[in-house]
């Protein structure tokens, strides 16, 4: 039998790799390329869908890995540029943060896509193409918990004589934010057995929008429009002194004011190229138009004399995990905001699985749609906790290459094992990190204002999904309250316990990590939400109604049913 087995799959191999149907199938390989230039035609039937487990021809497979991989990688870099400069940590560090970013994404990816079967009828991965990242949730909290290990003393600054201060390198605050995921981790493990239903009625849309929403709109103005403008790093505060006089700092090859018409108009080329690419670009081009805006924002910046290419020589030319290493600790004021971000990450991964079971054409409800939920909230939760060891903060299901999976037709695993490769190779190889870090903080920062944007969007297409009863109003508005509070106010609770004399050491590690959760938008607008969530009763116009995740269910199940009876109707 397994003789057989074995002559079956070496004849497939050799199918696979000789023919030319194994190479090239029948897929429009021209559709997927040619731009959609003004007045031409293009073919209106679209290509076969690859289903699942189907035979994918291996161009197609490579192809499709290659698409999913760029299509993640402006998400996936962000997230570690934004780290170290928070930090003002070296050149060096910075890039091998960023390879050690994506060679974990593209290990805990398999796992994802594996759907390992373990005891009881529980699973450990989706067994869809649900790629991880590092979570936009976790770096807004963790630029909180920076903030307020340097105002602890927990890492140094130095004050200039016109009382201008500056952060000095602290790479041990990343280490402490590494060992208190580490721990917090288990958190979304445990709630990984909690059944699927109980935690959509837990943390419904009203309240996972919020989240997505304030994640989103909080990173433009912390992050990207900072960066559009020349730089986050001290420099948009207009000191006296010190080399943050200009941006990026007074040693870059043309450093100029914040705001200078130069930067905006670097970002503003990254944005609207980003544009004319949805305009007129392939599906191909579509589908990684972050990357068209930094490859276009690059080019024009270069021959401006705007990059400094000292992170590309120093770089090595191959790296690994474990290259650097970060003094592994745990920051107590860190411990329940980091909680509440596990709690955060196992609502976007529900809905994040639903919507790549959405595209993938798979039912998303029943017993199989549960387990795959939670397999994969169980990866995330085993994966926070790895990738904390990979020297990577904490590693999530990321929704960012749905459209990738919707566009091409292609919902196959195959094309998400060659995605896994390639980001594993785009680490290894370390010359990439360091390209990636002399990216102008301009052109950075026009293209991230644009992705962050489409996080809040995406919160927004959650919200949709709740019915606005009146209590869903009033938990929506009294979540935004402070979530906007905070987002327009920026320091309104971080003096919240200036004037508490002499706390001791326990008492001072709680009042700062109830300011960093009030001084977080989407932290303290989340848990308001839910916990309202909970304690409202609900009005008899809500008994009447369908429960909101219910109806969201029957929507999309009658969408998948039009959508294949059209398809078969086409064919």
């Amino acid at each position: 039998m397994s003789g057989n087995s074995g002559s079956l799959r070496a004849a497939f191999v050799k199918r696979k790799l000789t023919t030319r149907h194994g190479w090239l199938g029948d897929y429009d390989y021209a559709w997927l390329c040619l731009p959609s230039l003004p007045f031409t035609k293009r073919s209106r039937r679209p290509p076969p869908f690859y289903a699942l487990d189907a035979e994918l021809p291996l161009t197609l497979a490579i192809f499709s890995g290659f698409q999913h991989a760029l299509a993640m990688l402006a998400g996936l870099i962000t997230p570690p540029i934004i780290f170290a400069s928070a930090l003002n940590l070296d050149s060096a560090t910075s890039a091998y943060m960023i390879s050690a970013s994506l060679i974990g994404c593209g290990i805990l990816s398999l796992v994802q896509l594996s759907r390992i079967p373990l005891f009881g009828g529980y699973y450990l991965g989706t067994g869809l193409i649900s790629v991880v990242g590092t979570s936009f949730s976790t770096l807004s909290t963790a630029n909180a918990i920076f903030d307020a290990m340097y105002r602890d003393g927990t890492c140094s600054s130095t004050t200039a004589p016109d009382g201008t201060i500056t952060r000095d390198p602290c790479p041990d605050a990343y280490g402490k934010v590494l060992g208190t995921s580490l721990i917090c981790s288990f958190l979304e493990i445990g709630l990984a057995f909690v059944p699927p239903r109980i935690l959509k009625r837990i943390f419904p849309p009203i309240v996972t929008g919020t989240v997505i929403l304030l994640i989103g709109t909080s990173l433009v103005g912390s992050s990207g429009a900072l960066d559009w403008g020349g730089g986050s790093n001290g420099c948009q505060s207009f000191p006296t002194s010190g080399i943050f006089q200009l941006c990026p700092t007074t040693l870059a090859p043309r450093p100029l004011p914040w705001g200078s018409p130069e930067f905006i108009g670097l970002g503003f080329l990254s944005f609207i190229s980003i544009i004319l690419t949805e305009l007129f670009g392939s599906p191909f081009l579509k589908n990684i138009s972050i990357i068209v805006g930094l490859a276009v924002g690059c080019i024009v910046s270069g021959a401006a004399g705007y990059i400094d290419g000292s992170s590309i020589t120093t770089a090595p030319v191959i790296t690994f995990l474990w290259v650097h290493t970060f003094k592994i600790g745990v920051y107590p004021p860190a411990i329940l905001p980091m909680l509440a971000v596990y709690v955060s990450l196992a609502m976007e991964a529900t809905g994040d699985i639903t919507a790549s079971a959405e595209v993938s054409r798979l039912p998303v409800d029943g017993i199989e749609f549960d387990s795959r939920v939670q397999g994969g909230i169980l990866s995330d939760g085993i994966g926070g906790f790895i990738s904390a060891l990979f020297t990577v903060t904490p590693l999530s299901i990321f929704a960012q290459n749905n459209g990738v999976i919707a566009i091409t037709r292609c919902a196959n695993r195959s094309a998400g094992r060659w995605c896994c490769a390639f980001l594993i190779l785009f680490g290894v190889l370390g010359k990439i990190s360091g390209v990636f870090l002399a990216i102008p903080n301009s052109v950075l920062g026009g293209v991230t204002t644009f992705l962050f944007a489409s996080v809040a969007v995406s919160g927004l297409r959650v919200l949709s999904f709740a019915r606005f009863t009146r209590r869903d109003r009033f938990v929506l508005a009294a979540a935004l309250s402070f979530g906007l509070a905070d987002l327009l106010v920026p320091d309104i609770f971080t003096h919240l316990f200036d004037r508490v004399k002499n706390p001791n050491s326990g008492l001072e590690g709680l009042f700062n990590s109830i300011t960093i959760i009030l001084s977080t938008p989407f932290l303290v607008a989340g848990i308001l939400a839910s916990f309202l969530n909970v304690i409202l009763p609900r009005e008899m116009e809500d008994e009447d109604v369908i429960d909101d995740d219910e109806y969201r269910v029957q929507e999309l199940e009658e969408q998948r049913r039009s959508d294949s009876s059209q398809e078969k109707v086409n064919v």
